[in-house]
């Protein structure tokens, strides 16, 4: 069993930290707003809780953070009460915020001189798929530090990936958004074409999901876009924040992305009629 540190208890980390409580590892939790650490603790006694981010990853084997962006990771990460600040010589750090390459690279180098690794490990899989344990993470970083972490993580996740050097785990998931981002704007506009044409949306769900046009979406939001039920799931203003961070990548890069700056742009939509907490599948809603 391993000396944990992590950082950031929200819709994602607060199951992912309770996945390594459970799986036996000592873990001391931080999070900014000390009320959420202290009622982590409450459901799970065997957990300390930290004042600071420093003092969640004093002494710790590895520690994991998952914040809000680029910015919230600087701000846990870097500086005199920052988790590089505390930890030892030899250990990693995996970054699981949704965040740019850039600010993994950063890390990479403030890291490096204290003779620490990082990996940049974004996930995927929504609040399902942490509180099952079944997210999927893609990494970036040294071989080395993926063996240290990999077994741990595998408390949290499914399945794990070191997918090249830092920052290739962030561009990984920059590709699973735009991926997701198109294939929720033609699942919509397949589904309001069923619905309007009168046909019985369940069969049509149940045969074509056999078919070439299944998918996870389709599979796991078909039935909830045709009920236009939206209250769970990942959130508007969470993939707003994903899509602008690839369409910068995509633009520095030079590639292409006519239909994923589309769908931002509904997304910016529904963020301002009110839909920003509401699941992506809500896409559907422009249509009808």
């Amino acid at each position: 069993m391993a000396t944990l540190g992590f950082i950031g208890l929200g819709v994602m980390g607060y199951p992912m930290a309770g996945h390594l409580v459970s799986a036996g590892h000592d873990v001391t939790v931080y999070n900014r707003t000390a009320s959420v650490s202290e009622r982590f603790v409450a459901e799970h006694p065997a957990a300390k809780r930290a004042a600071t981010p420093a003092e969640a990853a004093a002494g710790a084997d590895v520690v994991f953070l998952i914040v809000g962006n680029d910015d919230s990771v600087r701000s846990v990460a870097l500086g005199d009460d920052g988790a590089l600040a505390a930890m030892p010589e030899g250990s990693v750090l995996v970054d699981h915020t949704t965040a740019s390459a850039t600010v993994a690279i950063e890390l990479g180098e403030a890291a490096q001189a204290r003779n620490i690794s990082v990996i940049d490990g974004p996930v995927s899989g929504g609040e399902s798929g942490a509180q099952n344990g079944v997210l999927t993470i893609m990494c970036g970083g040294t071989d080395d530090a993926f063996a240290t972490a990999e077994p741990i993580m595998a408390a949290y996740s499914g399945t794990r990936t070191l997918i090249g050097p830092l920052g290739s785990g962030q561009k990984t998931k920059m590709i699973n958004q735009i991926a997701i981002a198109g294939l929720l704007q033609g699942l919509s506009e397949a589904l309001n074409f069923g619905s309007l044409a009168g046909l019985d949306m369940e069969k049509v769900l149940a045969t074509i999901s056999a078919g070439a046009a299944g998918s996870w979406q389709m599979a796991n939001r078909g039935q909830t876009m045709v009920d236009d039920s939206f209250d769970f799931g990942f959130a508007v203003e969470w993939m707003i924040k994903d899509l602008g961070i690839a369409l910068t990548e995509a633009e520095r890069l030079g590639a292409p992305t006519p239909i994923t700056s589309q769908v931002a742009a509904f997304y910016d939509e529904l963020h301002a009629a009110g839909e920003a907490r509401s699941d992506t599948s809500v896409l559907i809603r422009r249509l009808r």
